[in-house]
């Protein structure tokens, strides 16, 4: 396909170099990978990367010829930018100045942001604040930088529309500020499709491809681990949707396979997810 199409870091086994990661995503016919920076302690020591240890990445990118362009960084979860301890704040911040240094060095254009002012704390009036403030900080570097900034529409109320993100994007006034949708959670949450791409398009930065269970009355949903096809996406709605409002950006195939026992289990469920998606992006006129 012409249009970029990239997998999750987390679709791949968890225990390979990342020279070997971006072989098997090329194996799979991808164009590139997303690259995880999570809550773990493990992914968040990513951003103290040695020179070395970035060079070798870079390496296996022109190696490869498969593409880094883009950080899913949920390590705000652990540390969020509006947090109500002011060590928590402060370390917010410290890692999404890391992370933007982090994507200069790679050469990645975005960095996916979780859309969350707290994870594991009340929200109040004052978690939004601080979260805009904070948000206002990162996106100047981001804009010195040159790296975009992404807000994920979210398995949280915070922004769980392309919607509220507008009004966030509004308030920031940033060039530098995007939305990542997720086609599972814009979904999940019962928002108008059309509505949410006809309003949001000039603002997405990139797009994820997953499956999600809605919300409803009697249950909280589920937003990850759903097969492609078993949830609640009106898949050929979707790509229609996206057609229509000329989404050119790239397609990012979001599972989470990377503890799969063998390498041969991982690749086939990539390959069933490849074998629902293809004919339906085909379809839709999208590749």
């Amino acid at each position: 396909m012409a249009r970029p199409i990239g997998i999750y870091e987390k679709a791949t086994p968890k225990h390979l170099t990342w020279l070997e990661r971006l072989t098997f995503a090329k194996e799979l016919g991808f164009d590139f990978v997303e690259m995880s920076v999570d809550e773990s302690d493990s992914r968040l020591a990513r951003l103290e990367w040695s020179k070395q240890e970035r060079l070798d990445i870079v390496k296996a990118i022109y190696e490869t010829g498969v593409r880094i362009p883009t950080i899913c960084f949920s390590g705000h979860r652990r540390y969020p930018l509006g947090s109500n301890d002011p060590v928590l704040e402060a370390k917010s911040l410290e890692t999404m100045r890391q992370c933007i240094e982090l994507a200069q060095d790679l050469g990645v254009r975005v960095i996916q942001l979780a859309g969350y002012d707290v994870y594991y704390e009340d929200k109040s009036p004052e978690t939004r604040t601080r979260f805009i403030k904070n948000l206002r900080k990162a996106c100047d570097w981001a804009e010195q930088a040159q790296v975009m900034l992404a807000i994920e529409i979210m398995d949280d109320p915070f922004i769980n529309s392309i919607e509220k993100y507008l009004a966030v994007e509004k308030e920031i006034n940033s060039p530098y500020l995007f939305v990542y949708p997720d086609t599972g959670n814009v979904s999940a949450w019962h928002n108008d499709i059309w509505s949410e791409f006809y309003l949001g398009h000039r603002s997405i930065a990139a797009l994820h491809l997953k499956d999600t269970y809605a919300v409803t009355e009697t249950s909280q949903g589920q937003f990850r681990d759903v097969p492609f096809g078993q949830g609640c996406v009106d898949w050929e709605n979707m790509f229609a949707v996206l057609k229509k409002t000329n989404y050119q950006g790239p397609f990012l195939i979001e599972m989470w396979s990377e503890n799969c026992e063998t390498v041969e289990e991982t690749r086939a469920a990539i390959k069933e997810a490849q074998d629902f998606l293809y004919p339906l992006i085909e379809k839709a006129g999208l590749c």
